[in-house]
């Protein structure tokens, strides 16, 4: 279960497919490492998400610039959690770009009023 002390990291290529995943992701989203690992990272992505919310993660941090925003997304199950997230763009030591999304659980007066923005953006 996500509680305040969590803490989800993961880590994806250019294209947004899962290079690592922390022990925490794996529990919260009811996938194991290995079901994670090369899988693209909408594979949590609930569909109550805004398109225009993605659109505007892709467009940040493509610029090289770091996207903060909250995210609603789906367990292995198909229950959901919703996450504070942090995406930064960056330079592997392999010299390949990736993106390392840091998450901390959103609290329910943060989740309330995200839920009313986003259904206003549909």
């Amino acid at each position: 279960m996500l509680s305040l002390e969590s803490f989800l990291l993961s880590e994806t290529d250019e294209k947004g497919f899962i290079r690592y995943a922390n022990d925490e992701f794996c529990e919260i989203s009811g996938f194991s490492l290995e079901e994670l690992i090369g899988k693209p990272h909408n594979i949590v992505r609930s569909p109550d998400m805004p398109k225009a919310a993605f659109e505007d993660l892709w467009k940040t941090v493509k610029s090289g610039k770091p996207w903060k925003g909250f995210v609603k997304n789906n367990t292995k199950s198909g229950d959901y959690y919703w996450v504070f997230a942090t995406v930064f763009p960056f330079n592997s030591c392999d010299g390949s770009k990736g993106y390392l999304s840091c998450r901390r659980a959103a609290s329910r007066s943060e989740i309330e009023k995200y839920e009313n923005i986003y259904k206003n953006m549909r």
